[in-house]
């Protein structure tokens, strides 16, 4: 009676675990980086705007401030298997759709895009991404 008491306590607690959502963004392989800037027409920082990132697949979103700099980090959970996902990253009304783009046999090389915002208008700049995120890590 005891013993089948501990099974089933073991098998709930296994089953609570297992049906916990977990985010494992802590390793390269499963995160993808979207950061940028919030400007407005005359190329001033705007502090505290909402970023919006939305995957196209799921519909999960992920959410940021910027800072009084007007920088923001989203960090979005991707797999290797979610290469070329579609991402809607938005600023209020002013969105751009952009899509994951990194090679998944390389799991050191952080994975991300710049997306900047300057007067609503959203532009990527994936090749700023490396640069961007080493001022980003040496703040």
């Amino acid at each position: 009676m005891l013993r089948t008491r501990a099974l089933a306590g073991v098998a709930a607690l296994l089953a609570f675990t297992v049906a916990t959502p977990v985010e494992a963004t802590h390793e390269v392989d499963h995160r993808y980086v979207v950061l940028g800037h919030v400007r407005d027409a005359t190329a001033r920082p705007l502090a505290q705007p909402v970023v919006r990132v939305v995957r196209e697949k799921t519909g999960l979103a992920y959410e940021a401030r910027t800072d009084d700099d007007g920088f923001y980090l989203v960090i979005v959970h991707l797999h290797d298997e979610d290469v070329l996902e579609g991402l809607r990253v938005a600023v209020g009304r002013a969105s751009l759709r952009v899509e994951a783009r990194f090679n998944p046999l390389d799991q050191r090389t952080p994975r991300g895009t710049t997306v900047d915002f300057i007067n609503g208008v959203a532009r990527e700049r994936p090749e700023e991404f490396p640069a961007a995120l080493e001022r980003y890590v040496n703040k």
